[in-house]
């Protein structure tokens, strides 16, 4: 079909990963794409529609160019719970599995989708890899969306290709990734269980099959900035060959109050009471604690978290994914009433960018997921890592060795979902680190720096903006 870049809208399918980490980034990306005149259907499973559909109901600049559509998850096919259709609600490993094993089965209908509506393009999460065989059947170019940094994709293809790792002589025996702009050292216990498995499982199969898919896709959308990973921006394009666009931090669209508030599920405190607390608090004396929504600490871990940050004496805000009952074992007693005015505990969701762009946040400790990160770089926030599984000990890397904005709790383990465990000690050490002292001021210089970068690349004129609109032409091209 002959596409007419003067007279007809470009329109393009997201279609995102049902997990939170995965859909918040797609969704800010549906904005940027509608902010330059891109007509944008975001396809979802019932379950998923109404937080999606939340977050654009403050936003009425570009709202009108974005749209829904609806495919049924195939969860009782799957062998999975009815109803259950967002990662996040996964709390074992076997269901966890079986979750990413029932993604192949939204083929049929999203090609119902695409037979009904022609759209000129497909952005899919990168664990939809059949959707390049379905864009390639129906003539449209498919771009990837993998929520991470050049920087965790260069290590990986450099680990993949050299294989250092099966070198050396144990577990925790360091080595250099050769040829990279900086020497970045690893252990075995830090890499993916994906790299080091004997036998193939769910995930190597559907990381291969991801490889494999991208080599007949268009190419990559990736929410970064070049001036944050310019090193490994270039060795992406120009050693390993891939075409990719950076686009971000897209977390900066959200631009008013309102929508920083709404973005994702229903915070468990109202933004005005966070506010409130945080109003009363000096600038940079607060430390912001979250860990994403996947991870799954023990109480005896998060015991250790409440004793270090006690211990600390910093003013804190922690989210803890635990709802409030009789008997909270990870408590020590009398904890929130000792804590009381100095700490804060959210159960549940918090509105993070909210928090994070407060001035009394003077630190941020992370998991390193890499929306975290993006948030916490755009915030111009030093971070204290803490990384668990999947990409994050390479987004620690970034954030230590390379950029020199944040301090290692010292987490030496990647561990699917529930992480290393990692005493008071070490977490009141590191915590200090960021938020007092001579290091303190200096990560924090160099982390206000990295910030201004962030929101210079998305203004128009920036290395985002420009990327993005070159790849909007590309688009418009393929067709014409």
């Amino acid at each position: 079909m002959a596409f007419d870049s003067n007279n007809h809208q470009l329109h393009i399918l997201l279609f995102p990963l049902m997990a939170q980490g995965h859909m918040l980034p797609l969704l800010d990306i549906a904005r940027l794409f509608a902010s330059r005149g891109v007509k944008i259907t975001i396809v979802t499973t019932p379950g998923n529609a109404p937080r999606l559909n939340r977050s654009f109901q403050t936003t009425q600049d570009s709202s009108t160019q974005i749209s829904f559509k609806i495919i049924k998850f195939p969860a009782k096919e799957a062998g999975l719970p009815e109803g259950l259709e967002n990662l996040d609600s996964v709390s074992d490993k076997e269901t966890h599995s079986k979750f990413f094993d029932a993604l192949s089965l939204l083929r049929e209908p999203l090609e119902q989708v695409l037979q009904e509506l022609h759209p000129q393009g497909l952005v899919s999460d990168i664990f939809f890899p059949w959707t390049a065989e379905v864009a390639s059947k129906y003539g449209i170019p498919r771009l990837i969306f993998y929520g991470t940094s050049f920087f965790s994709m260069c290590c990986l293809e450099n680990l993949e290709e050299h294989q250092l790792y099966k070198k050396v002589s144990s577990d925790t025996e360091k080595f250099i990734l050769p040829g990279f702009p900086d020497p970045i050292k690893f252990s075995r216990l830090q890499l993916p269980d994906t790299l080091t498995v004997d036998q193939p499982n769910v995930f190597t199969k559907l990381l291969a099959s991801a490889k494999e898919a991208e080599k007949r896709s268009f190419g990559m959308i990736v929410n970064s900035f070049y001036e944050l990973e310019s090193g490994y921006v270039d060795y992406y394009r120009n050693v390993l060959g891939r075409r990719a666009w950076h686009i971000g931090p897209v977390s900066l669209c959200n631009r008013n109050l309102e929508e920083k508030s709404q973005r994702g599920k229903e915070a468990s405190i109202s933004e005005h009471e966070c506010i409130k607390w945080l109003d009363s608090k000096k600038p940079n004396s607060v430390l912001y604690v979250c860990f994403g929504t996947v991870a799954k600490f023990s109480d005896p871990q998060l015991l250790e978290i409440a004793l270090g940050l006690e211990a600390s004496g910093q003013n804190f805000i922690w989210v803890v994914r635990r709802e409030k009952n009789e008997e909270e074992k990870w408590l020590p007693d009398g904890y929130e009433k000792r804590i009381e005015g100095e700490g804060l505990i959210i159960r549940g969701w918090a509105p993070q960018i909210l928090i994070l762009e407060h001035e009394a946040v003077g630190g941020f400790v992370t998991h390193c997921g890499w929306n975290s990160t993006l948030e916490g770089v755009s915030a111009g926030l030093p971070m204290v890592t803490w990384p668990i599984f999947a990409d994050q000990f390479f987004n620690e890397k970034l954030i230590t060795d390379v950029l020199g904005i944040g301090v290692s709790v010292g987490a030496e383990k990647w561990v699917r979902l529930v992480g290393d465990f990692v005493e008071s000690g070490k977490i009141e050490k590191a915590v200090k680190e960021v938020m007092v002292g001579e290091k303190a001021v200096k990560i924090r210089s160099r982390a206000k720096k990295v910030g201004e970068m962030a929101t210079r690349a998305i203004e128009v004129g920036g290395s985002s903006y420009n990327d993005l609109g070159a790849l909007i032409q590309e688009l418009k091209s393929y067709h014409s």
